[in-house]
């Protein structure tokens, strides 16, 4: 038998993928299975998005190759929104990288700037494919501790007492997954200072911005951020278009441009019509956002209908597309979720598989219409 690579060893398959065939398993069995634990929109692009894709298959070069760096429109309207929402100035033939949605820029730089046995400083709790990729390219996770008493922000002065000399890269996510907890343009600027104190990259992963938040922030706001940070964005939770794989990193042309050496060697380019519909996207108005945000803020009512009678507490303060509650004293988050499966045929998210802080917590997602959450809540309190 042909052995897999060493650099398995420690990597796990993603917890989604197996616990979606299990769910899978039980729905073919004939059970009545509720998903409310991925963050997968349910609600539709723009119409002028889907028409701007169906335009585009009729172009003489829609099937051909496109550019690695996506076609100048694209980048154009990535640079207008990030003018318009951030106000943050980025150069569209140089400081930004369209890519096949943001998780796959998460490999990208770390192959771009890890070597074997770098460290990197990844947050716990935080997206677990930081931490997977991290292994994968053979560097040494560092985990950072977020935690309620701290509104889930960095403790510099605790990360400070690890040995810093190899760290190269540290990721960040805020608005963050899976808390919903935001940064303040302050807060930034003390990542910004601590990542030049130690010569770190901060990567901040920014695809939440606009969902139930007031004030959509950018790293890059910060003064000179771009000496030491870039971000990730992305239009799958934005516009609803997670299955279009849409994203991008933004940020110093030098950095981007070493990020293009490895892009340019994994993929050959992004669909054309994908793109011209990613277009139309970036020119939607403020209405699009605040629609969306209707939809959400209903179902997340119903969503807190849920968690109180599961006896969880959680913070009315905080958006997001999730809602993150905390457990009983005493429970367990992955015997509650399973038993909330096995039992009641609801299928939601144990805060342990974001990192040992998630136990005691548990998620869940406003992916899921109204009469969905009106059958969980009618379960859970039957």
């Amino acid at each position: 038998m042909i052995q897999k690579a060493d650099r398995l060893n420690d990597v796990k398959e993603y917890y989604f993928s197996k616990k979606l065939r299990e769910v899978a398993a039980l729905k073919n069995a004939g059970k009545p299975v509720i998903n409310i634990a991925i963050g997968s929109p349910d609600l539709h692009p723009s119409a002028n998005v889907i028409e701007a894709i169906q335009k585009a298959v009729e172009l003489p070069n829609a099937h051909q190759y496109q550019s690695y760096q996506g076609i100048p429109e694209l980048r154009e309207g990535m640079s207008q929104f990030y003018k318009e929402k951030y106000n943050v100035i980025l150069d569209s033939a140089t400081e930004i990288l369209p890519l096949m949605g943001s998780k796959e820029g998460i490999m990208h730089i770390s192959l771009a700037f890890l070597n074997k046995g770098d460290a990197v400083l990844i947050p716990d709790p935080g997206y677990p494919t930081y931490a997977s990729v991290t292994n994968l390219v053979e560097a040494k996770a560092v985990f950072y501790n977020l935690n309620a008493e701290n509104n889930w922000l960095p403790n510099f002065e605790e990360i400070e007492k690890n040995d810093l000399t190899r760290v190269k890269i540290m990721w960040v996510n805020y608005p963050h997954m899976p808390t919903g907890a935001v940064a303040t343009k302050e807060d930034f600027k003390q990542l910004i200072a601590f990542a030049k104190k130690h010569n770190i990259l901060i990567v901040n992963d920014n695809p939440y911005s606009f969902i139930l938040n007031d004030n959509p922030l950018s790293i890059l706001e910060v003064e000179d951020a771009k000496e030491v940070a870039i971000e990730l964005n992305s239009l799958s939770k934005t516009f609803n278009m997670a299955g279009w794989r849409v994203g991008m990193v933004v940020g110093d042309a030098q950095i981007i441009k070493t990020i293009l050496e490895v892009k340019s060697n994994m993929d050959s380019g992004m669909f054309l019509g994908i793109q011209k519909g990613a277009v139309e996207a970036f020119k939607l108005s403020n209405d699009w956002f605040q629609k969306q945000n209707k939809i959400y803020q209903e179902r997340r009512t119903l969503v807190w209908k849920i968690f109180d009678a599961l006896n969880c507490t959680y913070d009315t303060s905080i958006g997001g597309l999730f809602v993150w509650a905390k457990i009983p004293a005493g429970e367990n988050s992955e015997a509650i979720t399973d038993r909330l499966l096995y039992e009641k045929d609801v299928f939601i998210t144990p805060g342990t598989i974001f990192g040992s802080n998630g136990e005691g917590y548990i998620r869940a997602s406003l992916c899921v219409d109204v009469a969905a959450l009106n059958e969980v809540l009618k379960r859970i309190t039957a």
